[in-house]
């Protein structure tokens, strides 16, 4: 028997087979849903941060035109804002850093529903704040709530491939057919496989459909073509687990019944009991992060406030030493105001500080997550999926760390000018909107 006749007779035996045909547009329509609504919540936050950015720009020319260009820097009904000094230029710049979603976010929408993807850059911002942030118990959890692309390929693919493949060599030995195949085919293992094999290629042109589609729906290819690449690889790389997985039992079985059973049972086990063990186990060791440490900076920074002068002007110093040698400094008169304005930095670093410790937990959740790969495979390719989409962990942690660039440049801006008693006019203002937002 040729390996072509083979693969006709699968063919057949495929569509004559209508659980089977229904099982596999399940799959298409669960996958096109999946790809739509990626889809839709790239468009989403492409929408909101171009609405921030109008509003933003909006603000900022109206500051210009009410402030700059007449030369009333000082409002009438707030008479306490001077337009014309760093810390209120500054604060009135509306600076904003933005996660821009990738186009891959079509594939998976990962973490991108639990972390926020624009944040306002001001002096007492932090990466944690509650608009930008949210605890959950483990950052690397499977999104098994929602049904995008990466949800049908980790849970539907299998359940689908099982559909496919469970009456496989089955169905032949128990009507005695078996001796009769083996006359013509080498030997049994390489007639399973060859069956096998057309599954594998009908899911794999499968496969590659559906990421087309999601190339039609966001402009992947224009801004990351390797994601179509990677996400092509490691599908197909999940699909030959479970069929690897699968052959080994439909070698082994004799009967539809023990197939079913076997290969039910590896699912089941696979995509849910193994990662909720897992789940399970890090939340006894590692309890959801009540953000403590980050609250207590409430009450540290009012000990702060109640220090000498003398004391917290030596902690300036100490984080800038260049005020030592600045016009300000040297005048007794201005540096209580200027020292009153630069009360943002020492508050930098004691939410800092105590960033350190949730930051550290989180690297032990991932890292307890990342030694769990090598028996559960499922959270593995739901990490690397979110990897390529752009919706890890990771990415946002990435983001948070640019939030917090951007801050500590915005505050180190902030008081070195102020205690230079840099005066700031309309070129100045559109020049701090400028260098601001880089990182």
């Amino acid at each position: 028997m040729k390996y072509r006749d083979l693969f006709l007779y699968e063919w057949k035996h495929f569509i004559r087979s209508p659980f089977k045909i229904i099982a596999l547009v399940l799959f298409v329509v669960a996958g096109v849903y999946g790809l739509n609504k990626g889809a839709s919540l790239h468009e989403q936050h492409e929408r909101e941060i171009e609405k921030i950015e109008k509003r933003a720009s909006e603000d900022r020319q109206k500051v210009i035109d009410d402030y700059f260009i007449t030369g009333e820097l000082n409002p009438e009904d707030r008479p306490w804002i001077d337009y014309g000094t760093p810390f209120w230029s500054i604060w009135f710049s509306y600076v904003h850093h933005f996660k821009n979603p990738s186009p891959a976010m079509v594939y998976s929408i990962g973490q991108s529903e639990q972390f926020g993807f624009y944040k306002r850059v001001t002096f007492w911002a932090s990466p944690y704040d509650a608009d930008l942030a949210e605890e959950i118990a483990n950052p690397e959890r499977l999104q098994t709530g929602t049904l995008d692309f990466s949800f049908t390929i980790l849970f539907l693919l299998p359940l689908v491939l099982l559909v496919l493949l469970y009456n496989l060599k089955s169905w032949e030995s128990e009507q005695g057919f078996m001796q009769l195949i083996l006359v013509q085919m080498p030997s049994k293992n390489i007639w399973l496989a060859s069956r096998v094999s057309f599954y594998i290629f009908l899911l794999v042109a499968t496969i590659l459909a559906l990421l087309l589609v999601g190339t039609a729906l966001t402009p992947v290819f224009e801004h990351s073509p390797e994601a179509f690449t990677q996400m092509l690889f490691f599908c197909i790389a999940y699909l030959l687990f479970w069929a690897a997985l699968y052959f080994i039992f439909l070698s082994g079985s004799k009967t539809v019944l023990g197939n079913t059973l076997k290969m039910s049972t590896a699912y089941l086990l696979f995509a849910f009991i193994i990662p909720a063990s897992v789940h399970q186990v890090l939340s006894t060791q590692y309890p959801p992060n009540m953000m403590t440490d980050f609250i207590d900076v409430r009450d540290r920074q009012q000990e702060l406030y109640n220090q000498p002068d003398s004391l917290f002007q030596a902690k300036l110093n100490e984080l800038y030493p260049e005020i030592l040698v600045s016009s300000v400094y040297k005048d007794s008169t201005k540096r209580g105001a200027a020292r009153n304005r630069s009360a943002a930095s020492l508050v930098n670093e004691l939410k800092k500080s105590s960033l350190l410790l949730i930051e550290e937990e989180f690297e032990k959740k991932n890292a307890f997550i990342e030694g769990t790969f090598w028996f559960s495979p499922v959270s593995y390719f739901q990490n690397r999926f979110n990897t390529i989409s752009g919706t890890h962990f990771d990415d946002y942690q990435t983001y948070r760390n640019d939030v917090q660039t951007l801050i500590d440049k915005q505050i180190r801006t902030m008081v070195l000018d102020t205690w230079n008693n840099k005066k700031i006019d309309r070129s100045g203002y559109e020049k701090y909107i400028q260098e601001l937002e880089k990182l």
